[in-house]
């Protein structure tokens, strides 16, 4: 017998709204089946699920697990700038002056999360 993560779950104020973030940021998809004011939205990306559900407790404290993001097919800082775009906002930039680094990143509700540079940026040192 073995035991797999069936999605990962994350508190939130606005589980549609936020779900919308994600879904965008990792090309997922929302449900077909969740709508504004729901208390919990699902977002399907690749082989990821994250799931969206509403806690009324603020957040106040830096989460104990976040994700790492690795774009496929552009830069680190084309998709850091991506992010931006969509709603996130920069917590903390580590990259270094050699392109090695990540950029931590927080989603429209303060959740970190990081981005690391693509793997063909890796390949080339």
């Amino acid at each position: 017998m073995s035991t797999l993560i069936r999605h990962i779950t994350v508190d939130s104020a606005d589980p549609y709204a936020l779900a919308g973030f994600w879904a965008q940021a990792l090309n997922g998809s929302l449900a077909e089946d969740d709508f504004p004011g729901d208390p919990e939205a699902l977002v399907t990306a690749g082989t990821a699920t994250l799931l969206f559900v509403r806690v009324d407790d603020r957040k106040t404290v830096k989460n104990r697990v976040h994700l790492d993001l690795q774009p496929q097919d552009r830069t680190r800082d084309e998709e850091v700038e991506r992010l931006l775009s969509l709603g996130a906002t920069l917590r903390g930039d580590h990259r270094k002056p050699d392109g090695t680094g990540w950029v931590t990143l927080h989603d429209p509700e303060g959740n970190e999360f990081c981005v690391e540079r693509s793997a063909g940026e890796r390949a080339n040192g």
